[in-house]
């Protein structure tokens, strides 16, 4: 078996819904929700069919919310994204969405079942981590500390009349008051407090305005302590991973300090970071510790560009090259919640345009690879939902069915997926259960582009290639040629595997030639050994 970390990523407010009414923007009552108990012994079986390691419960803790209905106690309409509300809009972070469990005073307990039964099912559970910001009224409906604990809530002693101090959690606007980039503005916060992202009282539409900015600016600040014991109260129930929102606007050292000190009780946690830019990757990983880092601004960018033809397939080369030395601890996907889906008219239009990138970014790294729920089964995203609006993303903000989702829901549990769904999922699946069962996966790596640009009929701006190899337990060895093809023909070609090549990769130490017919718009794997 391989040890690739396979990542689900799923909203569990979305999953386990597939009759809801879809009215944009409409409520908990009318549009339905999913629910803990949603996650089955059929869906870990499903989880587990597609070669998953771990599932990420995205959008778990408890967030500010418009709904006033399934246990939820309202916020103010002004600042809160959508009736759902953004699940990055953290109101309490000892808490979890009372929506999402069948009976929501018994939230936590139904919680932390799902937590055994997710890990009895042999799959990893991965929550968010959000130190950067929290929602505007933190702390209002709950004390926001675990019961009987003598942590002190955020913000409950800090300073306002400056606008910044190290003992205080958030930055203040001294005698100014908040205004929001809404009409007829009934919420009142004075002093102002910064966004998420934005040092000002008066931000805009396009910001985070329904955040309030974590102060991190000295070492050691009592935020730092806080953060660390509500990391450690999740990692405490069984919580064996954390994705990490937006490092990038936390200082570094906050993490190095937070990261060593989790796993000297919790060694086996990892930490994901999302991470953008691409000169700070060694710095995340030698230094603060992180085990695996989104490749966003490499591997993800450079596959949206190739499918799109927007850049050459060659350009492949370079991603690697770029994160040489560290590349066993990037985080892979072609969608996440952030991103359009794939089949999106705004992306490609088309599901089967996924199966070339899949194979180059499941197979071709060694570090870990996330799927969001359903782009296994072509996903299009096109709804226009209520707060998102249509823009080839599935929704965080709403209450919605999405019928990609419904469809996995159904056919797990008795019911019928069309043919066009099966077709998306089996070659998902196939991808997936190789990176999953080969150590070759994981193993060397040898870019085969450089060696056959003058190889009949290869054409290095839709077509890439490259050899895993690893040497297993008995001493035997596991190998495979990956040819990619990103064009709209099928690739008829012999792929050269030059003598330095073959020799590193333990192959022979002559010179290779494999004949290879990849279809239009696929991957050829060829073992080799």
């Amino acid at each position: 078996m391989g040890n690739k970390v396979l990542i689900y990523q799923v909203l569990p407010r979305l999953w386990g819904n597939p009759d809801g009414n879809n009215k944009p923007g409409g409520s908990l009552a009318e549009n339905g929700c999913g629910h803990f108990s949603s996650f089955d012994a059929e869906t870990f079986s499903y989880v587990r069919s597609l070669g998953c390691t771990h599932i990420w419960y995205t959008g778990v803790l408890r967030h500010a919310t418009a709904e006033d209905g399934g246990g939820c106690i309202p916020s103010c309409k002004d600042w809160v994204k959508g009736r759902a509300g953004s699940p990055y809009a953290i109101e309490d972070y000892y808490d979890v969405n009372p929506y999402l469990a069948d009976n929501p005073d018994n939230r936590m307990n139904e919680f932390e079942d799902l937590i055994n039964r997710t890990r009895d099912a042999g799959l990893g559970v991965i929550i968010d981590f959000v130190p950067n910001h929290v929602a505007r009224d933190y702390g209002r409906i709950s004390p926001a500390k675990p019961s009987g604990s003598n942590v002190v809530p955020l913000g409950a002693w800090d300073n306002r009349t400056v606008h910044w101090a190290f003992d205080n959690d958030f930055y203040y606007y001294p005698d100014t008051p908040l205004t929001l980039p809404v009409e007829n503005q009934t919420y009142e916060e004075c002093p102002a407090r910064a966004s998420g992202n934005a040092f000002t009282p008066s931000p805009s539409v396009n910001d985070w305005y329904e955040t309030v900015k974590l102060n991190y600016c000295d070492a050691y600040s009592p935020t730092w302590q806080k953060m660390y014991e509500i990391v450690r109260f999740w990692a405490s129930k069984g919580v064996q991973g954390f994705r990490c929102d937006m490092v990038e606007l936390v200082p570094e050292p906050f993490f190095k300090w937070l990261i060593a000190r989790i796993k000297e009780e919790f060694p086996d946690i990892i930490f994901i970071a999302e991470v953008y830019n691409m000169d700070s990757y060694r710095q995340y990983i030698q230094d603060a510790g992180f085990d695996y880092l989104y490749d966003k601004s490499g591997s993800y960018d450079t596959l949206r560009g190739v499918i799109r033809g927007e850049r050459p397939a060659s350009d492949l080369t370079s991603v690697w090259k770029d994160v040489d030395g560290i590349q066993g601890h990037m985080l892979g996907f072609l969608e996440n919640h952030d991103e359009q889906r794939l089949a999106s008219d705004f992306f490609a239009g088309d599901p089967r345009k996924a199966y070339p990138a899949l194979a180059v970014s499941v197979l071709g790294g060694n570090g870990a690879f996330m799927l969001y729920a359903g782009e296994e089964v072509g996903e299009k995203g096109m709804d226009s939902e209520g707060f998102s609006g249509l823009d080839g993303r599935t929704t965080i903000f709403d209450w919605w069915s999405v019928k990609g989702l419904g469809s996995i829901w159904e056919s797990i549990h008795g019911g019928q997926m069309d043919n066009a769904e099966k077709d998306v999922l089996k070659k998902y699946r196939y991808y997936m259960n190789l990176a999953a069962d080969h150590p070759a996966f994981s193993g060397l790596f040898w870019d085969l582009v450089y060696c056959n640009t003058s190889s009949k009929g290869f054409d290095s701006s839709r077509h890439y290639a490259f050899l895993r190899s690893a040497r297993l337990e008995d001493g035997t060895l596991n190998s495979f040629l990956v040819v990619a093809n990103f064009s709209d023909s099928p690739l008829d070609t012999e792929i050269y595997i030059p003598p330095e090549c073959a020799s590193y990769m333990s192959v022979g130490q002559d010179s290779l030639k494999i004949r290879v017919n990849a279809p239009a718009w696929d991957a050829r794997i060829i073992k080799i050994v």
